[in-house]
Parts: C-alpha cells; structure tokens; sequence
C-alpha cells in the first residue's frame, strides 16, 4: 500500500520516485489489459469515495453544493476514464508513416511508449477532478504517478490518499501532502514528465525548478477568459449560460468568463437580465444550497480588496439577486457582482478573479473587441454569443486562445475529444482527447531497413551513378504559378 510521504524531506519524495522508477523498469510496459484494469479500478474506487469526496469537499470550502462537486468534478472524472478505455486500443495503435520513393522497400512508424513516471500538481478550486483525470491519463499512457494535492483543501487530500492507498501500491501511485515548501521541492524532482495546474505566478516557479532536470511540463493555468456578447444578443440563454459559468464553484473555475465585453446599446438589458438569471439559478441568494463559499479567508479577502478598489476608484459596483435582509450568510460566502464600466486602471481588470465578480466594458466596433483582447495575454478561454456570422469569424480569425465556446461557457472542458490548455501564460501543452495521451507518451520514431534502397547502393567509392541519383533527387521543379524567373532579374510592367 502507499506509504505515507506527508510533509517528510525532500530525499523521501527521491526514495519514492526511485522506487516508482525501478518498478516501471522491473516490470515493463503495461498491456492494453493492465492499463484497462487500472483504470476501471481508479473508477470503481472513485464511486465507491463518492460521498466522502463530496462531504470532503464541501467541509475544505465551509460549503460547496454536493451535486455542485458530483457534475463539476466526478462527473467529468467517470466520463474520462470511460472516453480513455474506450479508445486506449486506438491511442496505442503504432502509426504508419510516409516513406519517400528515395528509401523503399524500407517502412517507417511512429509508437508511444510511455515515458515513466509522471509527476501531478493539482490546485484547490476543483480538487478531485485535476487530481484524478490527469492520473487516468497517465495510467493509460502506461505511466506510474505521483501526485502532490493542494494544501488548501487538506481534507479532500486526506480522502483522495486514502482511495488511493487502497486502490494502488505505493511503487504505481503516491500521494505526497504538504504545504509550498513541499511542492516547491516536488516540482524539482527528476519527472520524466510533470502536469502542473494553477496560477501562472506559480506556474512560472514550478517550470524553472523542473528545468534543472530538463523535465517536459505540461503548465495548466488561467488567465483572464473574455466573453463577448454581440449586438443585440442580449437574451434568456446567452445570459443563463454566463451566469453558469460565472458563479459555478463562486467563481471559482480557471475557464469562468472573467470580464463581458458587451455593446454599449446593450449594458443596461445585460445588467438587468443578468440580475433576472441570477435570481432564477440562486432563489435564496448567497444562503442558497447551490451556491458556494470561497475557500479561504485570503482569497475572501482578496476579492473583497477587489471590490473596494473598484469603488475607491468610482467603479460602479452592482451586487445582484436575492439579498435575504435578515438572512445570515454562510462563512466567506459573496454576493454576485457586476463592476459595470471597469477601466483598465481597475485591479479587478488587471489580474485574474477567480470569485463572483463580473466587470462589465462596452465595445461599439468587434474590431475595438479585437484590438482589446489582443492587447492582453492570451487567454484559456474566449466566449462568444450570437451568430457565427462574419463579426464571429472575425473575432476568432484575429484572436488567440487556449479554447473558444460558441453561445456557452465552459463546455469546451467536458468534451472529451477536444484538447484542453492554454497559450503563453494561459499554459503550456494540453491533456485530454488523445492529445493527453500523447502528452504522457513518447512518439518513437522507427526505420526498418527493407532489402534494398536507395541510399545503399550509393556508398563509397562514389562514380557515375551517384551523379545520376543526385542529379535525380535535387533537380530543380519549375513553379508554375508565378512564373519561375532568375534571382535578380526583373519584369516589366
């Protein structure tokens, strides 16, 4: 069983990985049938924890909804250990590769091997789901793992170990628990591969520590999602979606649409409508049972600095839904707000949220939307409402993001099939679909030799036949559009 490497020094995490290491050598690459059983034994387990996790979860943030955690984190757990054994014959398929005229009868393919041991870096906001996707991925590439859970969220952690523990031997799966000493020191073991996700800040920290070792990162990260509503598309769904994605979790959600970029015809008919959505999903307002508690007093008191430097600065703050007057809120529990007119001199415009705050600008031209995302880092998600019309196509053509959602907010995360990370400072890589499973592979490259080529009957000592084959291979192509003319010569009009 997984021995217990809770907060111990940093020659105990290289016991382990050394461990894991010569086990993964011992025992050699797993068979389609292993990685299935393991994986259909992460599920099992999973199911059978469901209610600790839940209880586990809702104690780390004073309250989070038990059908909250079930659709947000165990939900999209189940679904990608059934998407990865579903396909994992696919995913392990050896692919043929082009081989040139020049080198046959030879033959070339790619196959992945699995590259080891994986290490996992997962945040507090979801702590089930960023724990045990990435270790389903990484069980179907073949690899063992090591997981460092966040410390925010310790009882989460205390029940993630224990399922853990009695799911796989501590040589295939470990769960090592400590505070940022301890993930500082983890982040610089000798992975063959580590997935970090959270803050771009740490995200920085975590990809200089792991290249004294030349470890390939996988940085989950975050960023500032945009979501853009088009002209005259303020209406029920459009706004219920952004409701959804803004105040799951309170906010708490990497792809929650971070800022609205609304037309300034329609700032009044969002607020509003935005206030009607808000009541309609929260009918008891902050004390609703759905509704979720920020996970701790820093962060609670980060947004609320949020919130008093938009007013210092003469922002105008709207808290919206319900308000029970004499209603007691649940502990470090915030209201739904909109910053309608957020200026850029804002701090709420200018670093990532991460809570129930929405600022509100107005565009008057999709190209003023444009010039403004593109002025900014690049961002995990980009949100869209109206038609995929010209506007929409542009708007996509001339920004960059991780993914895009087309009249819904973050959806884009729970298909399967679809890679997910970011770009720049929004991350680095992606997992899920089979881009994950070749994040945690290695692609080798083979060449066997056919009987004869090429190339192996032009060996020394060189004569005639070697000009003949050169002349063959390196003659020049005529283009034949525009036409081909000598450097330095030049046409007449």
């Amino acid at each position: 069983m997984t021995a217990d490497y809770d907060n111990r020094p940093p020659t105990d995490m290289e016991s382990l990985l050394s461990r894991q290491r010569a086990a993964f050598l011992r025992d050699g690459i797993p068979t389609i049938y292993q990685r299935k059983e393991r994986l259909q034994r992460l599920r099992a387990a999973v199911l059978a924890y469901r209610n600790q996790l839940e209880d586990a979860v809702s104690a780390d943030f004073g309250h989070r909804s038990r059908h909250e955690t079930a659709i947000m984190e165990l939900v999209g757990v189940i679904q990608s250990i059934d998407y990865l054994s579903r396909h994992l014959r696919r995913f392990m398929r050896t692919e043929r590769r082009h081989v040139a005229l020049t080198y046959r009868s030879g033959r070339a393919y790619v196959e992945y091997q699995p590259k080891g041991i994986i290490g996992i870096m997962a945040p507090w906001n979801y702590p089930v789901s960023l724990v045990l996707i990435p270790l389903a991925t990484a069980l179907a590439a073949g690899n063992r793992a090591m997981l460092k859970p966040s410390e925010l969220t310790p009882r989460t952690s205390d029940v993630l170990k224990d399922l853990l523990t009695q799911t796989f031997p501590a040589d295939e799966v470990a769960v090592v628990r400590g505070g940022p000493d301890m993930g500082a020191a983890f982040s610089a073991l000798a992975f063959d591969h580590l997935l970090f996700t959270g803050s771009t800040q740490v995200g920085r920290k975590v990809m200089k520590a792991a290249s004294d070792n030349l470890v390939p990162v996988t940085l989950e990260l975050g960023g500032k999602s945009p979501v853009v509503v088009g002209r005259g598309q303020v209406n029920d769904r459009a706004i219920g979606s952004i409701v959804f994605g803004k105040l799951a979790n309170a906010g708490q959600t990497c792809v929650a649409p971070d800022y609205a970029l609304v037309h300034e015809d329609d700032v009044d008919a969002f607020v509003k409508q935005f206030d009607v959505a808000v009541r309609a999903a929260y009918p008891e307002g902050p004390t609703s049972v759905d509704y979720s508690s920020i996970v701790s007093s820093g962060h609670y008191d980060r947004l609320k600095g949020l919130l008093g430097d938009a007013r210092q600065k003469g922002g105008r703050v709207l808290e919206v839904g319900v308000h029970p007057e004499h209603a007691t809120r649940r502990i470090r529990t915030m209201a739904p707000t909109l910053v309608v007119g957020a200026r850029d001199d804002l701090a709420v415009m200018q670093e990532e949220i991460f809570g129930p705050i929405l600022p509100v600008r107005s565009y008057r031209t999709m190209d003023e939307v444009i010039d403004f995302i593109n002025a900014r880092p690049r961002p995990l998600a980009l949100y869209y409402f109206g038609s995929r019309d010209a506007e929409c196509n542009k708007l996509l053509a001339r920004t960059t993001s991780g993914n895009v959602g087309i009249n819904n907010t973050m959806m884009h995360v729970a298909q399967d099939d679809l890679p997910f990370g970011g770009v720049g400072p929004s991350g680095m890589g992606a997992y899920h679909g089979i881009e994950g499973f070749r994040t945690m592979s290695h692609a080798k490259g083979v060449f066997v030799q056919g009987q004869w080529n090429l190339p192996s009957l032009l060996r020394a000592p060189f004569g005639r036949l070697v000009d003949l084959a050169l002349a063959a291979t390196l003659r020049g192509k005529r283009a034949s559009s525009p036409k081909a003319r000598a450097p330095g010569v030049h046409q007449s009009a």
